[in-house]
């Protein structure tokens, strides 16, 4: 397997924690009695402040699967790897990071450090996209 291809496994079973974190908490608030199971909102707002971050955090994974796993594909695809396998780790560590900081806090300081690690991955991207075309 490809660095590129492992790097998108693991990009998804990132988002899958994401979402399995997040039907746990929201099982045992069912099941505990403390929310009504038609009672949850996409965005979690009716919830604690956690899990509004957790449920912003995963819908980022979900956002940018399209664009960071699809380049990621289109290389895998067409047997361009070398042009992603180099980044393609920084761009999972960037993302976990980004995950990880939006769910500590939303401080001024977090969200700039979160908006940090989002510009490395759109640079990755870009460098990608016109490398892909280009090459």
């Amino acid at each position: 397997m490809s660095t590129s291809a492992l790097v998108l496994t693991l990009f998804i079973a990132w988002t899958l924690v994401l979402l399995v974190l997040m039907e746990v908490v929201r099982s045992y608030l069912v099941l505990s009695g403390r929310t009504k199971s038609n009672e949850f909102r996409p965005d979690n707002a009716n919830l604690s402040p956690f899990l509004q971050r957790l449920a912003r955090a995963h819908a980022n994974c979900i956002e940018g699967l399209p664009v960071f796993g699809g380049l990621l594909l289109t290389a895998i695809a067409t047997g361009r790897t070398g042009l992603t396998d180099s980044l393609a780790p920084w761009l999972l560590l960037a993302r976990i990071s980004q995950s990880i900081t939006h769910l500590v806090s939303l401080s001024v300081f977090a969200v700039n450090i979160r908006f940090f690690f989002f510009f490395v991955q759109l640079a990755i991207a870009v460098y990608w996209t016109w490398a892909l075309l280009v090459r």
